[in-house]
């Protein structure tokens, strides 16, 4: 699946609208507390400010619920932008993104200069993609690009609508996302595992399904495991349980045998009395887990048997921790894992969310070939789904 990316079209002078996924956590003073998301978005502006376009930037941050909040405000993120462009950036804060004032501020840049516009999701009709604020965003510009692979999943005006009424194409992030998404499940260098991790089974199911078809080995971890031991008819202690999805846990087993899959879940874990990181604990097999205590990490002879999995793999995707990594004594699966991919040289890809936040945590992040920026995004595109922000996008 190839698309256009802005190295595809002719942007010096002109108007160029880029939805980026500026979506980045805050502290109590309205502070960004990690700005992985602004820096990915770096290589695009850059290119486009270099090439003498007129970088109009557009994004959401956090769930104003289609209302001015100025809780939710961008002036951190047009502040931040500053600072790694090292450049004015003009950010006109309007409770309805685009007013009189916007509009003649645009009118008025030149090239290479850069304009952020206020939070996407002040107005209700974003989220709904609705026309006529496509529109409106789409009379700012002559170009659309897309670089917020975290909100491709999503058809809202920003990143499909918008897509109707401009040539519309890539940033180099989601060049980057669907290059290594893309051909990492449809054309893996062999042995391809994926490693799945995290608490519901009901989350991951399709992704599950899609991979069974395309990997060699599944490793399974996390909470979600016990849903599978349960499946196995084995007892779980207080252990988190998707009660719902016990028979399609059953049903995956099955499904991975006959696809010739490796489908490997811990042989032992760490349990503890309580979910608190002083809890008692122990290490017990996966058959004799205390009825009064809970699953809280993957147990040391796992560990060394996924690190010969990983060990053996051309191509690694891993989604989901295998255990309460956020507290430092169940940790220890997670970081195994991690130091396991960062010492490989096979391709090894992090799908967003919890994992990606393992890695960064444990200094690992650098060490990976790809971190993908989207949770949602990356699980969709694994569960092959089309989605709408990509799909919208010119073909080469």
């Amino acid at each position: 699946m190839s698309k256009k990316t802005v190295k595809d079209i002719e942007v010096e002078g002109k108007r160029v609208i880029v939805r980026c996924d500026f979506n980045v956590p805050l502290d109590e003073d309205g502070q960004i507390t990690d700005d992985i998301r602004i820096t990915s978005a770096m290589p695009t502006i850059k290119y486009l400010i270099e090439k003498g376009a007129k970088v109009i930037i557009m994004s959401h941050m956090g769930r104003p619920e289609g209302e001015p909040n100025m809780k939710y405000t961008l002036k951190p993120v047009a502040d931040r932008l500053e600072e790694l462009l090292k450049q004015k950036v003009q950010f006109i804060s309007s409770p309805i993104v685009i007013d009189k004032n916007v509009v003649a501020a645009v009118q008025e840049m030149k090239n290479g200069e850069v304009l952020l516009l206020e939070n996407l999701r002040f107005r209700k009709e974003e989220t709904k993609n609705d026309v006529a604020f496509s529109k409106e965003l789409a009379s700012l510009a002559e170009i659309f690009v897309n670089d917020a692979f975290g909100t491709a999943h999503r058809a809202h005006s920003s990143t499909a609508g918008i897509a109707e009424f401009l040539p519309a194409v890539s940033g180099f992030l989601i060049e980057k996302e669907i290059k290594f998404l893309g051909g990492a499940v449809e054309y893996p260098e062999r042995p391809f595992l994926a490693i799945m991790g995290g608490s519901k089974v009901g989350d991951k199911i399709t992704v599950i399904e899609n991979l069974l078809k395309k990997v060699d080995t599944l490793i399974i971890g996390g909470g979600m495991m016990f849903t599978f031991y349960k499946a196995q008819g084995l007892e779980i202690g207080k252990s988190i349980l998707d009660a719902e999805n016990v028979s399609l846990a059953a049903e995956l087993l099955e499904k991975a045998d006959k696809a010739g899959v490796k489908l490997l879940l811990p042989v032992d874990l760490v349990a503890a009395k309580e979910f608190s990181n002083d809890s008692i604990k122990g290490v017990y097999t996966k058959e004799c887990i205390p009825a009064d205590m809970m699953g809280m990490d993957i147990g040391p002879e796992s560990i060394e048997i996924f690190e010969k999995e990983i060990e053996k793999a051309k191509t690694i995707i891993w989604n989901g921790p295998v255990g309460v990594f956020e507290m430092s004594n169940f940790a220890g699966g997670t970081l195994a894992i991690a130091e396991a991919m960062a010492a490989s040289d096979a391709v090894t890809i992090i799908g967003g969310g919890d994992s990606a936040a393992a890695v960064e945590l444990f200094k690992l992040a650098d060490k990976m070939t790809h971190i993908s920026t989207g949770g949602g995004a990356s699980l969709e595109f694994l569960e092959g789904k089309e989605l709408p922000g990509v799909a919208a996008l010119e073909d080469k």
